[in-house]
This record gives structure tokens, C-alpha cells and sequence, in this order.
């Protein structure tokens, strides 16, 4: 697997929040972190960041063990990260804050700038605009271009679908397949779980911080004790 994360153990003030989580995605692939409130999925996101520390457990990235690594160092070597809020510049436009996320990037970014443009065409449209001025959709597709600016391999999304309508958060979703076709490694925590698994190769269910199920993502929207428990029946 590209990047995997095995046994981790961690928390806040001595208490863990998360034991023995593993997790693991490979390039051009979705997966899913799932689970009620309280699970602890972005703690464990939070922590193959290297946001959290940990107790115990190992992150890696493409066979290199990046646990001691710092937050922006993992940056560097192709990992980017999409948090649930406060995740745009509100005052800067459209196009300033995608500059904004090209700050690794030493090239000439206007190429950049453009393939995010293709890739989320309302964001060409309302380039020049302030993107606090944007809806909810809107921004949430600014920060995931941004995080798109600097190359990641690795794409971390947390709770990207929060807050907006069921027609956005399909819309939303659609983009994020789209970028899985361009050969990176999609890791996000959901609330909406049973769409987040519709477009997932595999997901992983978090219960008071410990993995609870795993599989592929048909296979999980099939069994019928985790449709109950935490797909609505």
C-alpha cells in the first residue's frame, strides 16, 4: 500500500482517543473513515499527519516510515490535507488562494491554476471573487483545489461533504472520483457514510476509537448488522 498507518495509539492529556487503528490507501484509490461521533476519526486522520502524537503505531509512506516526521515535512513529500473548517483564505479570491496553496511549488503555477480549473469549472467562473463570498459547495471545492496545488499523492479530506445540500455533497463527491482518476490516494472521514462508501474502494468503521469493520465498500453497504447500526437500516 502507498500509505498505510498501523496500530496507532493516541490522544490528549495522557488519554487515548484512538487504539491499535490501522488503516491503509493505495494510489487511485478512496477510502473511507467512518463512524458515530465521538470515534475518534479525525483524531486518527489528525495523527497520520502527525498533528497528534503517538503513543504507539507506525505511519508509512510508500515503504518510508514517516512517524517521526514532522507535519510540514510530510507536506513536502506528497501528502496534502483538506481540514473541515477554516480550510480557505475568506478574504483572499478564488485564484489568490489556489496561489496561495502552490506554496511548494517552484514552477510556473499558472498551468496549475488552470488544471484546477478544469477540474472544478465553477472556480474559473468565480475566479476573481473573494471566496468567503462563496456558498458552502463552493468553498469546499477552493480548499480541495488548494490542497491539490502542491502535487499531493496523498489527499486527505476531513468531513468534506459537512454542512451542504444532498445535491452538493453528490456534486462534491463527484469531484473527489475525479481526482481518484488521477492516480492519488484518497483518504477521507465522512459523516454521510452510506454515500461516502457508494464511491469508495474500501472503508473502515471506527467504534470508541478502536476499528470496528473493514472491507470494501460494497461489501460493507451490504451487511445488514452495519446498515443497521450505522447506515440508517
Amino acid at each position: 500500500m502507498y500509505f498505510s498507518a498501523n496500530n496507532l495509539t493516541g490522544g490528549y492529556g495522557g488519554v487515548n482517543i484512538i487504539e491499535d487503528c490501522s488503516f491503509k490507501v493505495n494510489l487511485g484509490e478512496i477510502v473511507s473513515i467512518l463512524g458515530p461521533n465521538g470515534a475518534g476519526k479525525s483524531t486518527a486522520m489528525k495523527a497520520m499527519l502527525g498533528i497528534l502524537s503517538l503513543n504507539s503505531g507506525d505511519v508509512l509512506l510508500n515503504g518510508q516510515d514517516i512517524t517521526k516526521i514532522k507535519t510540514q515535512d510530510r507536506i513536502k513529500l506528497g501528502i496534502s490535507f483538506v481540514p473541515q473548517i477554516k480550510n480557505i483564505f475568506t478574504e483572499l479570491s478564488v485564484k489568490e488562494n489556489l496561489e496561495m496553496g502552490a506554496f511548494l511549488f517552484d514552477e510556473n503555477i499558472d498551468n496549475k491554476i488552470d488544471e484546477m480549473f478544469t477540474l472544478f469549472p465553477i472556480l474559473k467562473e468565480k475566479r476573481n471573487q473573494i471566496a468567503g463570498e462563496l456558498s458552502g459547495g463552493q468553498r469546499q471545492q477552493v480548499a480541495i483545489a488548494r490542497a491539490l496545488m502542491t502535487n499531493p499523492k496523498v489527499l486527505m479530506l476531513d468531513e468534506p461533504t459537512a454542512g451542504v445540500s444532498p445535491v452538493i455533497m453528490e456534486e462534491l463527491f463527484q469531484h473527489i472520483l475525479n481526482i481518484k482518476k488521477q492516480n492519488i490516494a484518497v483518504l477521507m472521514v465522512e459523516q454521510n457514510a452510506r454515500q461516502a462508501l457508494e464511491i469508495s474502494d474500501r472503508g473502515y468503521i471506527l467504534v470508541t476509537g478502536k476499528n470496528a469493520y473493514e472491507g470494501k465498500g460494497d461489501y460493507l453497504l451490504k451487511d445488514k448488522e452495519i446498515r443497521k447500526a450505522f447506515l440508517g437500516g
